[in-house]
């Protein structure tokens, strides 16, 4: 009995291989081809690295726009081989936050290293856009805004000045690192400067649209009265990253924030409400995740205009409010927007890039008022 039942498992297994065999052949065609290794197959680190070039490679189209998620971080993959300095778990910067209470980087000096943050994000190779707004006189500014910014801002990556004027011959040309441009942008002139700033969201979304989105990754948004002094690079970009005011970052209670705080306003703010305040002068993120938040503040300040109110500080009162709800994913510190107006605090170890001093009544169309 024992023997009879081992020869129909036999039979019945020698039955099932030749059905396989067959069925194998006769659909061979839809099958990947199928390979064995007698022992396991170790793929060579370098070569690890190859295939992620390649994949990032692929993974821009033929214009060099991201496709996928390779202009993003991602894993947060690094080259092997590079030189740093071991990071600790204990120390640190102990006088200031680095962290907000939704658990995302407060970037101070100190907190990140450059070496590192480069290598991961010049990997990337993320395609960089400023757009700044020289206005009337503010073309004056021009010059060493993009002088010092071939200094010291994102130095070492492909990287465009969206320039918007009136007085497109005033433009100036200024000596560029390779990959870098100035693209000037033609808009209107204004009669006040409060015109000038609520246009700049509509026109900085006419040109997102048309133009930006097609040559970059990520946006910034900054004013052009501004010079740069130290690094400002990879560590501030992020979805949505935003810039602590230099004048309410330590003290100050929430509900003396100059928040918008009149209920029949799109950037209405209540009391009891928002976490820090943040500055309109510098900005920045994902091109798609700022592209929303600059069509929010334009669509937002149309929409008071037509109800005949102005919101008291222009688009940084709806930026606040953007933020207040869609939090950013990184708050760069004052050190990326100081004013030359105030002195240094001992907590700002570099100032990376500072508002001049002018004459408002000199350089406003309508006299600063």
């Amino acid at each position: 009995m024992q023997r009879n039942i081992t020869k129909s498992h036999v039979l019945i297994v020698v039955v099932f291989f030749i059905i396989l065999v067959f069925v194998y052949g006769y659909f061979r065609e839809s099958f990947p081809s199928i390979r064995f290794c007698s022992q396991v197959c170790v793929v060579p680190e370098k070569d690890l690295f190859d295939l992620e070039n390649k994949l990032d490679e692929i993974d821009r189209n033929e214009d060099g726009q991201c496709q996928k998620s390779s202009c993003k971080t991602g894993e947060m993959i690094m080259e092997s081989g590079l030189k740093y300095a071991q990071p600790s778990t204990l120390t640190g910067r102990s006088d200031v936050n680095a962290v907000t209470n939704w658990n995302v980087p407060l970037v101070w000096e100190g907190t990140f290293d450059p070496v590192v943050i480069d290598a991961i994000y010049k990997r990337i190779n993320p395609r960089i856009a400023v757009v700044v707004f020289a206005v009337g006189k503010y073309t004056r500014f021009l010059q060493k805004f993009i002088e010092t910014g071939e200094k010291y801002f994102f130095v070492g990556f492909n990287l465009t000045y969206y320039v918007h004027t009136d007085r497109e011959n005033e433009v100036p040309k200024v000596p560029l690192a390779k990959g870098r441009k100035v693209t000037v942008v033609s808009v209107p002139s204004a009669n006040r400067w409060q015109d000038v700033v609520l246009g700049r969201m509509k026109w900085a979304t006419s040109t997102i649209e048309t133009t930006i989105r097609k040559e970059a990754d990520y946006l910034f948004m900054m004013d052009i009265d501004s010079v740069f002094h130290a690094r400002f690079g990879a560590e501030s970009l992020s979805r949505l990253s935003a810039v602590l005011h230099r004048g309410y970052y330590k003290t100050t209670p929430r509900d003396s924030f100059p928040y918008e705080r009149r209920p029949e306003s799109k950037a209405f703010i209540p009391a009891g409400e928002g976490d820090y305040y943040y500055t309109a002068a510098v900005w920045g993120g994902y091109l798609e995740d700022m592209h929303k938040l600059v069509k929010y503040c334009y669509e937002m300040s149309e929409v008071d205009a037509k109800n005949k109110i102005e919101a008291v500080w222009q688009e940084e009162s709806h930026l606040n409010r953007y933020l207040l709800t869609n939090k950013p994913a990184k708050v760069l510190s004052p050190e990326y927007l100081w004013s030359d107006y105030d002195k240094v605090t001992p907590d700002i170890k570099v100032v990376r890039i500072s508002q001049l001093v002018k004459n408002y009544e000199e350089v406003r169309p309508n006299g600063g008022h």
